[in-house]
């Protein structure tokens, strides 16, 4: 009587390739004791690209779980991550080149001058010239002849706050906690892939059980 050996799975919501073709292990990671089942488990594959097809595949877990349990009747499958996988194929020699430098240096110009234009908007917007005239004449009674040290406080802890905020200075990270913008960026992508599981599922394109 053969004894039952477990494989455990825990698969990830999304996955980008630089190859073709899909193997189990590129879905997520795999535990079992048996390590020749494990060996033979990793290497199945479950789905190949094609020339001019689309790059994004959602394949089910009860597909992988199907292709696993191929391996013997003695074979049982835990999954202890996502029910479905979103696969995508990066081909990297199509992002090589000065078009991409180009790109890079076009979004470059864009954040720049447009975190620019917006901090510039927000205080004419709300007059901060006429604040900061009004502190000084609060504080020292006398009106304010030009730019002085409070303009120059005010700019150096708004350029401070700025690099407090995105954790950064440079390359170098401040601290190791994650920024607000990296939280909503994560939140943000967590979104897009269930939006692209779900479409996928409706319009019955997901690699699943039959």
């Amino acid at each position: 009587m053969s004894t039952s050996v477990t494989v455990y799975l825990k698969a990830e919501q999304n996955v980008e390739l630089q190859s073709k073709d899909v193997y189990v292990k590129d879905i997520g990671k795999l535990s079992c004791a048996d390590e020749h089942i494990l060996a033979k488990a990793k290497s199945i594959k479950l789905y190949h690209f094609k020339e001019g097809e689309r790059t994004r595949q959602v394949i089910s877990i009860l597909k992988v779980i199907e292709e696993l349990e191929k391996l013997g009747s003695n074979i049982s499958v835990e999954n202890l991550g996502e029910t479905d996988v979103l696969v995508e194929y990066v081909d990297v020699n199509k992002h090589k080149g000065l078009l991409q430098w180009f790109k890079l240096f076009f979004v470059a110009l864009i954040s720049f001058f447009g975190t620019a234009f917006t901090i510039m908007a927000f205080h004419n917007d709300i007059g901060i010239n006429e604040v900061f005239t009004r502190i000084y004449e609060m504080v020292t009674g006398r009106q304010g002849d030009g730019y002085g040290i409070l303009e120059l406080s005010y700019s150096v802890g708004l350029a401070v706050g700025i690099i407090v905020f995105f954790n950064h200075i440079g390359g170098r990270r401040i601290t190791k906690d994650p920024t607000p913008i990296e939280v909503e960026m994560r939140i943000y992508e967590r979104d897009v892939n269930t939006a692209l599981i779900e479409t996928a599922e409706r319009e019955g394109k997901t690699k699943d059980v039959l």
